[in-house]
């Protein structure tokens, strides 16, 4: 003892080592992984709480105890197990008698055992099966299903090479942006008796776990609905082999909803395929006839373009080639104006005499082909201008030969919205710190170059809204109830997989429709493709994209609040700042006006209210009056997302809102009164058709050489 005391080893080892190592413990505090949101802050990937199952199998783990603390009985163990996981009662009760035969302390259940759910964890427990213990997991959490799966991508939970278990990002957003959605764990070190029972004078050291930073997207979650809606629909009624669809906003190059088909969940990785690339950047088309937009617009912008002037339709001899119109015939003498609209492959080549192969290229580089666009995500493909030859820079002008991204023809796209100001595409808005408040990460609306001037963008949006009006034109599907529409159609011809020419036979087609709305200054670009969907006799493949693009666009308008136009439009009027003005005043003058004003509060003095004052709104519009006071609920039948939102942010009421689209139902009845804490149910349903079926027009593509 006493050569213990003054040397503290006993045996050549440092007692006071074996003491720590025997009584200092470590608690690891887990860092959640970020999460990321939509625009408006609306949840589409975060950790939650899970359970992993462990069975103890050692009869020491009972030692001392009054209740047994390892599994006795294996067979009612496995049976009951195997009605709470994904395993069958004899895989589990092998394993089990495996593990205990080879006297393991414990033994887990692989991926069956793990993610277990808050309510099946509940139910387990219940059972109060000896030595089954359920210890506290993170699972990534994706509540939205099928929603954006290519762009936000997936998680796996893998073994580090330090035996932790972790969340690793493996596919979309989750793996670019893995480092800073990871958190980083932290501790508490602290002293425990042998038992493992903290110790009262133990000092106990911590250092706080930071979690990872939070992504906040350009999507607005309830765009990204209707687009996956409306894809739903289309698949279920076409099965095409792929689908496409991007919404943008022109005006700064945000991407609003984006998704494809096939798609998968991204928390079960149902129907995930072998593709793994988010085909909006990554893989390249021969775009077709949409690409006949930027032709035309560069030949508006050289003066080589006549709306009045008439060429022979049918067919044009190329070097080496002829070029020929969908119908073979064409359509006799016609004006280049007929020629655009009835989608004219000849016009195109024309159009290329006029101006000079060498200019049209050059436009197609100052529209971003053949570059990637920059947005904010990996593995960006550029696609392939062909310039060698002059039956190679024809074909391109009416879209076949060279490719190009759906982003690509989005962006470019951009600058005939907005004015000849070409805007970048992007989908990240922000990247923020969670653990300070701090914004890591800031994107703003940036210009891409200016391809052509204002008044060029102006008459090519007339161009393009003439082939939805007139009775020639191919895209009188496209047509919305309410709002004017410009786009082209395009049915192009698809590449044999093994080379050797293009696909042939009704269907085999990419069919597609590049649009945008209201026509005179649109607020939304909307892309939409379907890859040879299943066409019954007397179908076109229009009709498939047709049933995408209205949909799609018709709800964002309305969910928007963009004011219709068109033959169906309606009056309008701009509205004044109102706060600091009396309601009832104001109220009176709304309700004269044709308005629809609602009061949240008391009434009194206007603190705030929405939309803002300089706003040009719809006659017939609501208009939100914000005062003191507790707020009698309104009907919200037929309130858009978009306004409930904004009445709940300006009253402060416990609003639940189920759905997307448009209100059907609410918990509460209209006229109560309530406080701050009374939760009300909102229920929102997105229309299944907010749209006429219009006549059907169909449009096919040349094929070049004979």
């Amino acid at each position: 003892m006493l050569f213990i005391q003054v040397t503290g080893q006993a045996e050549g080892r440092v007692m006071a080592a074996l003491a720590e190592a025997k009584y200092a413990r470590e608690s690891v505090l887990t860092a959640d992984r970020g999460t990321i949101v939509d625009r408006n802050g609306e949840l589409i990937a975060s950790d939650t709480l899970s359970y992993r199952l462990v069975a103890v199998l050692s009869e020491s783990a009972s030692k001392g105890a009054k209740k047994p603390h390892h599994v006795q009985d294996f067979e009612k163990t496995a049976e009951v197990l195997s009605n709470y996981i994904p395993m069958e009662k004899e895989e589990i009760l092998s394993r089990l008698k495996s593990f205990k035969e080879a006297d393991r302390w414990q033994v887990e259940f692989g991926k069956a055992g793990r993610d277990i759910n808050h309510e099946s964890a509940l139910k387990l427990r219940d059972e109060k099966l000896p030595g089954i213990l359920l210890i506290e997991d993170k699972k990534r959490f994706y509540p939205n299903g099928i929603f954006a799966s290519y762009l936000v991508g997936f998680t796996t939970r893998e073994e580090q090479k330090d035996g932790i278990v972790s969340t690793v990002g493996r596919m979309g957003l989750e793996a670019i942006y893995n480092d800073e959605l990871t958190g980083q764990d932290g501790k508490v070190e602290f002293e425990s008796d042998g038992w493992g029972v903290i110790l009262s004078k133990s000092e106990k050291a911590i250092v706080p776990a930071k979690d990872g930073y939070d992504i906040q997207l350009t999507i607005d979650k309830t765009i990204q609905n209707f687009v996956e809606e409306a894809m739903t629909r289309v698949e279920k009624e076409y099965s095409p082999k792929k689908m496409l669809v991007i919404v943008a906003n022109p005006k700064t190059g945000e991407i609003l909803a984006v998704s494809q088909r096939p798609s998968f969940h991204p928390g079960t990785r149902e129907g995930l395929t072998d593709n793994w690339l988010n085909e909006a950047l990554e893989t390249t088309i021969e775009p077709g006839s949409t690409l006949k937009m930027f032709t035309v617009a560069a030949a508006v912008e050289e003066k080589k373009w006549d709306s009045n002037a008439w060429y022979q339709s049918g067919q044009y001899k190329a070097p080496g080639a002829t070029i020929r119109d969908v119908n073979r015939t064409g359509w006799g003498t016609i004006t280049y104006l007929e020629g655009f609209q009835r989608s004219s492959n000849v016009s195109m080549a024309y159009l290329l005499e006029r101006m000079g192969h060498g200019t049209f290229i050059d436009y197609i580089g100052r529209f971003g082909f053949g570059e990637k666009t920059g947005i904010n995500l990996p593995n960006e493909a550029s696609g392939k201008i062909l310039d060698t030859r002059p039956i190679e820079r024809i074909t391109t002008a009416y879209g076949q030969g060279s490719t190009v991204t759906p982003i690509q023809m989005v962006q470019a796209a951009s600058a005939i919205a907005n004015n000849g100001v070409m805007m970048k595409p992007y989908v990240i808005d922000k990247i923020i710190d969670p653990n300070t408040g701090k914004v890591i990460q800031q994107e703003k609306p940036e210009a891409h170059g200016t391809p052509i001037s204002a008044e060029t963008a102006k008459m090519v949006r007339e161009l393009l809204a003439s082939t939805v009006t007139s009775e020639k034109g191919t895209a009188r599907r496209f047509a919305l109830n309410g709002y004017s529409v410009g786009g082209k159609t395009g049915t192009a011809e698809i590449p044999k997989p093994n080379g050797g020419g293009y696909l042939s036979g009704t269907g085999n087609y990419l069919y597609s429709f590049l649009g945008m709305a209201p026509a005179d200054d649109p607020q939304l670009i909307t892309y939409a493709i379907v890859q040879q969907p299943k066409l019954n006799y007397g179908q076109s493949g229009s009709e498939s994209v047709s049933k995408l693009f209205n949909p799609i666009m018709e709800s964002s308008l309305k969910y928007l609040n963009i004011v219709p136009d068109g033959e169906g439009a309606v009056d309008t009027a701009v509205i004044e700042d109102y706060t600091s003005k009396d309601s009832d005043d104001v109220m009176a003058k709304l309700q004269k006006d044709g308005f629809n004003p609602i009061l949240i509060g008391e009434g009194g003095k206007i603190i705030s209210q929405y939309p803002s004052g300089n706003t040009k709104l719809t006659v017939g519009s609501l208009i939100l009056l914000k005062t003191d006071g507790m707020t009698t609920l309104p009907d919200f039948t037929g309130w858009s997302k978009k306004m409930i939102r904004s009445f709940k942010h300006l009253s402060g009421l416990e609003l639940r809102l189920n759905g997307d689209g448009f209100v059907t139902s609410q918990s509460v009845s209209k006229g109560a009164l309530l406080d701050f804490h009374e939760p009300v149910v909102i229920q929102l349903q997105v229309p299944s058709e907010l749209y006429s079926p219009k006549e059907e027009n169909t449009e096919a593509e040349s094929i070049v050489g004979g």
